[in-house]
């Protein structure tokens, strides 16, 4: 039988997360989630404080922030609230993509986080607020780059944010600082994809194999072998690229969230699954150009966009 559903994620506030799933934080402190400038404690948590969403040790360096979803010792997972308008879910039949005028990701966010990028490698003041919906989505921003598309930065919140600021938030959080991968250059610019992935329709799964490999983005919730709670998620195309079954996809999230002990039938049979799916867009450095073309002065990539293309 297929999972409960929800419309709301069952999330923690504005935690950074990987698309790759993550790695184990430095244990610094007590647990502390910075927001701006409010600071909230997470009962029972190790792990540092968050400055803008990102783990940090003792000497201010960010650890593994394209990785990370829950620290050692969480609390409890919380539920948003249905009736804070935190989430705008789809009105789909059955949740799924099967008509593009209903889809809510277009690729003018990719052009906008593409626009946010360049401004930040020039030193450009940022860009205007673009004019596609402010609607709050959990989301995802993906670079890849070359012919092959190689993973370059993929970093997300399930928290649902604004499209503007978190667009603009996550575009440099995954460019830059993407522990797996040094910071994004100029010179890398034109041969780099940027992907922007909206998350919907997220449902308790019945156990660890209720959702289908290419359709369903996956969280699991796990204890690890020194008893404390873990969570690693992939996002919908990552097993179909990688050609995994559903067992593959589980125990390489298993081993993506630090689980070392011998992965059986029975210990898979503990994990907590969240399935969700995803809307996403991409578009290549040359397609965000040629829609830019007229921004831009002279025909030269050295001139930032013009701020009037959103006004």
């Amino acid at each position: 039988r297929m999972g409960k559903r929800r419309c709301v994620p069952p999330l923690e506030p504005k935690l950074a997360a990987g698309c790759c799933g993550v790695k184990k934080p430095k244990l610094s402190g007590s647990g502390t989630h910075s927001h701006g400038n409010q600071a909230t404690t997470v009962p029972g948590s190790s792990s540092g404080p968050l400055q803008n969403h990102q783990h940090t040790d003792g000497n201010n360096g960010r650890e593994n922030v394209s990785d990370l979803t829950l620290g050692p010792g969480n609390s409890p997972i919380t539920r948003m609230n249905p009736t804070s308008g935190a989430l705008s879910p789809l009105t789909r039949p059955n949740g799924t993509a099967n008509s593009t005028k209903n889809l809510v990701v277009t690729a003018e966010m990719c052009c906008y986080c593409f626009d946010v990028l360049y401004c930040h490698l020039y030193g450009f003041p940022q860009p205007r607020l673009p004019r596609f919906t402010n609607d709050p989505y959990p989301l995802f921003v993906t670079w890849k780059t070359g012919r092959d598309k190689r993973l370059r930065g993929c970093i997300g919140t399930f928290s649902a944010m604004n499209l503007h600021s978190g667009l603009r938030e996550y575009t440099l959080t995954s460019a830059l600082k993407d522990s797996r991968f040094p910071p994004l250059t100029r010179e890398e610019l034109p041969k780099l994809f940027c992907s922007v992935s909206l998350l919907t329709n997220f449902e308790d799964a019945s156990d660890y194999l209720d959702w289908e490999v290419g359709i369903h983005g996956i969280r699991i919730e796990f204890i690890n072998e020194k008893g404390v709670k873990r969570t690693a998620t992939y996002l919908p195309e990552v097993a179909k690229e990688q050609d995994w079954d559903q067992i593959q996809t589980i125990d390489s999230l298993l081993r993506k969230g630090g689980f070392k002990a011998p992965i059986t039938s029975d210990f898979r049979k503990t994990i907590k699954l969240t399935r969700y799916r995803s809307e996403k867009v991409t578009i290549s450095y040359a397609e965000y150009m040629a829609s830019r073309q007229h921004c831009f002065q002279n025909g030269t990539l050295h001139a930032p966009p013009l701020y009037n293309h959103y006004s």
